[in-house]
């Protein structure tokens, strides 16, 4: 029994597998939309009771996914705290904990609803191409975003000493500089806080020149492992 439901719950080749992944796709995408329809303002009670009725049920069907896949897990532990199994209860987990939770904390409960749609990423094979090269590069990763956040705080720190004096109100500390250093190293620049002292103008010139490298140096990193992924998965 167990060997049967193991076969129909994780991605296989048979037929039943296949109409299981289907409707799981298509109850998240539904559901999705559904939580798209709630923030509507105005809705006749009729409508917000359909939508709680489709969400019910989608609740109820992921339960079941979720504790199904737990079942026919060989080392349950490990999926329970798996990408997939994280994935799987965030899905779920917001539905019953506001039954528990004050009112004013619902909306942020609601949010987590959002996680659902990752749960699509299982039965897309371009995703787990993604997922592997992810993985795969993760050192490079990780060095990248600890670089990155040392030459965010060394950008805050020197416009700050540029342009605290001309304009304290935006540059009063470190800190308030932060925002400033995260937005051009990204290359955002909403212009809400730029320097006006000669000095602050050219250390944010060099500060830009980096900001493009910071952009480009991902992209090269993830590309790089997704093609050795593509390569990997050809190969075998």
């Amino acid at each position: 029994m167990k060997e049967k439901i193991k076969g129909i719950v994780e991605i296989n080749d048979n037929k039943l597998s296949r109409y299981f992944a289907f409707f799981i796709q298509a109850l998240i995408l539904l559901s999705v939309v559904t939580f798209s329809i709630e923030t509507i303002p105005n809705l006749k009670p009729q409508t917000r009771t359909i939508l709680q009725s489709i969400e019910w049920f989608s609740v109820i069907v992921f339960t079941l996914e979720y504790l199904l896949r737990i079942y026919v897990a060989d080392h349950k532990p490990k999926f329970i705290f798996s990408f997939f199994g994280i994935i799987d209860l965030l899905a779920i987990l917001p539905f019953y904990l506001s039954f528990g939770v004050d009112l004013r904390s619902l909306r942020a409960l609601r949010f987590l609803r959002l996680f659902r749609i990752l749960k699509l990423v299982r039965y897309n094979r371009a995703m787990n191409h993604f997922t592997r090269a992810i993985k795969s590069a993760k050192e490079e990763i990780l060095l990248f975003i600890f670089i990155t956040l040392i030459l965010i705080y060394f950008s805050a720190v020197g416009i700050y000493y540029f342009e605290n004096q001309a304009q304290p109100q935006h540059f009063s500390s470190i800190f308030d500089s932060l925002w400033w250093a995260i937005i051009t190293l990204t290359t955002v620049g909403y212009g809400d806080v730029y320097p006006i002292t000669v000095g602050g103008k050219v250390f944010t010139f060099f500060i830009l020149m980096i900001g493009l490298g910071i952009v480009a140096i991902p992209t090269g990193i993830i590309s790089s492992a997704l093609t050795k992924s593509v390569d990997k998965k050809e190969k075998e």
